[in-house]
Order: C-alpha cells, then structure tokens, then sequence
C-alpha cells in the first residue's frame, strides 16, 4: 500500500467490485469531465478476473481514507508513448473521488503518491495528467501535486456532443 497523511492507496479487490461497477455510469460522481458514452459496468470485475487492473501498461488503484478506512474513489494510469522506443514512454493518470470528498485535499494526496509510485516502479522520465480547461478544481489539484501546465490541446477531446479544449500537466523525475 501507498501511504499519504491522509489517504491511502491500495489495489482493487474484489470486495469493491460492487462499488466500482455502481460507480462507472453515475454522472454524478464520474462528473460529466468524465462521461463520453455509457460504459460496461463490470469492466473492473473483468479486469480484476483476468489480473489486469495493475500492470506496466494499465493500472488501478482505490483511495482510501485513513480516518474512516472508507473507499473514497480510485486513480488510474496507463502508458502514452511519444516515439517508438521505450524511453519514449510517458504515463498519463487519472482521478475519481465520490463528491462528498472533493475539495478535502485527498485528491492532491492521492495524485502525488500515484506519481511516486510510477517513478519508483518504471525507468521513466515523465507522468503527465489532462484535464478540461474548465475544470479548475482539478486544474489547482495538479499544481499543488507538484505538476507543471504544459499547455492547452485545443478541440482535442469529444464529449457530450462537442469538442473540448484540455489542459496537460506533466511532472518529471526529480521535480
């Protein structure tokens, strides 16, 4: 386990299944940031089964509280190559904490241990994270994680029927 002052992270097991699946179509806890068409919700059940959900090509982990031991939502990263090496891999994160959590700091705690993670399990140079140019809880989470704005990919995502501006963070080894 990943242990911050406030949170943890663990993997998935199967005792959260259930959450997770409940989880995967509610817009108001996934945020219309998230919501791009109606999704399987036993993806992570299938994942969990067949001993993905944590590899060097994909991976997800619950956040957890210390105080309450509660599940309070789940970060996720995969690979993004930019050449055709290996040393051209980079990975982009992601975050989900249910609302009633937001704002309380465990989403910066949350981000910055997965980024520590990464770096002390896989030889590479950069973690990068991308989100809506609106969403500027998330914006001000990545910052005080320690990421850098790289700058704004224009019309790049396609959501709820129109294009979205997003906003990439990056952090390197060693910043």
């Amino acid at each position: 386990m990943l242990h911050g002052k406030n949170v943890y992270l663990r993997p998935i097991r199967q005792d959260d299944l259930p959450k997770l699946a409940a989880w995967t179509n509610d817009i108001s806890i996934i945020t219309e940031y998230n919501f791009f068409h109606l999704r399987q919700e036993n993806e992570s059940e299938r994942r969990f089964l067949e001993g993905s959900l944590l590899s060097d090509q994909f991976g997800r982990l619950v956040v957890v509280t210390h105080k309450s031991s509660y599940v309070v939502g789940n970060v996720s990263y995969h690979q993004r190559r930019y050449g055709p090496n290996d040393g051209s891999i980079a990975y982009n994160i992601g975050i989900m904490l249910l609302p009633e959590h937001r704002g309380k700091g465990y989403g910066v705690e949350a981000q910055r241990l997965l980024v520590e993670y990464l770096f002390a399990t896989y030889p590479v140079m950069r973690v990068e994270a991308s989100t809506d140019i609106t969403n500027i809880p998330e914006q001000r989470a990545l910052e005080k994680a320690g990421f850098t704005r790289d700058g704004v990919l224009r019309k790049v995502q396609w959501r709820s029927g129109d294009w979205h501006d997003m906003v990439i963070y990056s952090k390197l080894r060693g910043e």
